[in-house]
C-alpha cells in the first residue's frame, strides 16, 4: 500500500475565495511523512490582489501578512518538488487539488498526483456519522487546535486524524478505504485525462467529438467536471458511455451561470447537430394553439386549432391557448379548455412577446458567482452576450432554426414568473 511505503503529504491551503478559475492562494501548509520522519513546510503566499475582509477574518491573514510574501510563481518549483511522488491527502481534497493545478496552469505547468481526501475517508470509516467537516473530526476524535483556519495547523489535523486511523481501525479496512479511493476504475479513452481534471464543477454544456471532429454527444450539467468524469468512472457503465469511451478524441464545454442557460443551450445544439449518441429530438419546428372563434348557444367558447407557422404565437393579436407540442396533445386537451371558465384558461393563454425586439434576460449563477445575458427575442434563445464565437457559429440562426419553441417558451416565461430572469436592454451596437 502506498501509504505504508511512500511519502504522505498532508496539505491544507488558505485562499482568497472558493472559486479556484479566479480565487488565488494565499498561504500553504505541508506535513510531510516519509522515511526520514515528519517534516512540515509552510510559506504565506501574496495572491497580487486584495484579500476579501470575511477571508481575513475567517483566517486571520490579511493583506499586510501576505505584502512581503513570495508570489506562486516564486515558491512553484520547490512545492512541485515536495509534492511529486508523493500521495495528496487533504480534507475535501477536490478544493486544495484544484488550487494546485489551477495555479500550476497559470504558469504553463501541470501538475498530476495520487490524492486522497479524508472527508470521503471518514464517511466511508464512519458511515453512522453525519458530520464529516474538519471541526466534526476535532471533536469526535480529540484532535489537539493549534490555529484554526491557517494552513499549517489544519495539516497537522489531518496528520492527528491519521494516526488516530492508524490507531482504531483495522489495517485490511483502512488499506480498503484507501485503496478503493486510488484505485482507477474507468474506461479507456483518448481524451486527454487533464481536459477532464479542469473541468470546473459548475453548470453548463459539454460536448464530445470524434477524431474527425463530428459531433458525438451533447450533455448538460450541474457540475461539469463531475458529470463528464462519471461517463468512464464508476462502478457501472451504459452501452453509451462505452461507445464514447472509444470514439471521443476531443471534449468542447461551455460554462452557464445556471440550469436556464444550459437547458436552452443544450436544446438549441441538439437541434441542429444531431450528435449519434443522443436521442433524436422531437420535431419542435412547429406548434399548436387553441384559437377562440366565438360561442355555441349554451356560451361556450369555440375553440380552433391553429400552428405557428400560420399565425405568430409571438405577436397573436386574440388570445391563444397553449402551447402544444403535437396535435394529439392538443386534442387531448381540448375537452379541458372547452369546459373550463374564460379566468381558469387565462394560465393557459399564450403570452404576446412584449418587447419591440430582442432583450437581455440575465441569469445569475449560485452566491452571484456568474451572470449570463441570455439574448431573447419572441421567446426564441439566441445565444449569450460574451459567448464564444465557436458555440456562437454552432447554434447558427435562430430564424432558420424554428417557427416557435414551446419549450423554450415554457423555460423562459416560467423562470420569469419566478424571477429567475431578469430583463435589460442590450447595449447598442458599435459603430463601424
Amino acid at each position: 500500500m502506498h501509504h505504508r511505503s511512500g511519502k504522505l503529504l498532508f496539505i491544507d491551503l488558505e485562499t482568497t475565495g472558493p472559486d479556484p478559475a479566479i480565487d488565488l492562494i494565499t498561504e500553504i501548509g505541508i506535513v510531510e511523512v516519509g522515511a526520514s520522519g515528519v517534516e512540515r513546510w509552510s510559506s504565506l503566499v501574496n495572491p497580487g490582489v486584495p484579500i476579501p475582509p470575511f477571508i481575513q477574518e475567517l483566517t486571520g491573514i490579511d493583506d499586510a501578512m501576505v505584502a512581503g510574501a513570495p508570489a506562486f510563481d516564486e515558491v512553484a518549483a520547490e512545492l512541485r518538488q515536495r509534492i511529486e511522488g508523493g500521495l495528496f491527502i487533504a480534507h475535501n481534497a477536490r478544493f486544495d487539488y484544484g488550487f494546485l493545478r489551477q495555479a500550476y496552469k497559470r504558469l504553463g505547468m501541470t501538475l498530476r498526483v495520487d490524492v486522497l481526501c479524508t472527508v470521503k475517508l471518514s464517511r466511508k470509516l464512519f458511515p453512522s456519522e453525519i458530520r464529516h467537516g474538519l471541526d466534526a473530526l476535532v471533536e469526535r476524535h480529540g484532535l489537539l487546535v493549534e490555529a484554526r483556519h491557517r494552513a499549517l495547523a489544519d495539516a497537522d489535523l489531518l496528520w492527528q486524524f491519521w494516526r488516530k486511523l492508524e490507531d482504531a481501525v483495522a489495517p485490511e479496512a483502512l488499506d480498503a478505504a484507501i485503496a478503493r479511493q486510488l484505485e482507477r476504475r474507468g474506461l479507456e479513452t483518448a481524451l486527454d485525462p487533464d481536459v477532464i481534471e479542469d473541468l470546473p464543477d459548475r453548470p453548463g454544456i459539454y460536448l464530445f467529438r470524434d477524431q474527425q471532429g463530428a459531433p458525438l454527444y451533447v450533455g448538460r450539467a450541474s457540475q461539469l467536471r463531475a458529470r463528464v468524469f462519471a461517463h468512464f468512472h464508476g462502478d457501472k457503465f451504459t452501452q453509451r458511455d462505452m461507445q464514447l469511451a472509444r470514439q471521443a478524441h476531443r471534449l468542447d464545454w461551455c460554462e452557464t451561470a445556471g440550469d436556464i442557460g444550459a437547458r436552452l443551450l443544450e436544446a438549441r445544439l441538439l437541434r441542429r447537430l444531431r450528435p449519434v449518441h443522443n436521442a433524436a429530438p422531437p420535431n419542435r419546428r412547429v406548434a399548436y394553439a387553441w384559437r377562440i372563434d366565438g360561442a355555441d348557444a349554451r356560451g361556450r367558447p369555440e375553440l380552433a386549432l391553429v400552428s405557428s407557422r400560420e399565425v405568430d404565437f409571438s405577436a397573436a393579436q386574440g388570445p391563444l391557448y397553449g402551447p402544444f407540442n403535437t396535435v394529439g396533445k392538443a386534442e387531448m386537451a381540448m375537452a379541458s379548455l372547452r369546459n373550463q371558465s374564460r379566468a381558469a384558461m387565462e394560465s393557459l393563454r399564450i403570452q404576446a412577446w412584449p418587447h419591440d425586439g430582442p432583450v437581455g434576460m440575465v441569469e445569475t449563477g449560485a452566491q452571484g458567482t456568474r451572470e449570463d445575458v441570455l439574448v431573447i427575442d419572441r421567446w426564441r434563445y439566441l445565444g449569450a452576450l460574451g459567448q464564444a464565437s465557436e458555440w456562437q457559429e454552432l447554434l447558427g440562426d435562430a430564424e432558420d432554426d424554428i417557427v416557435f419553441d414551446s419549450d423554450a417558451y415554457k423555460l423562459i416565461t416560467g423562470a420569469l414568473a419566478a424571477g429567475k430572469l431578469r430583463v435589460v436592454p442590450l447595449p447598442a451596437p458599435a459603430r463601424a
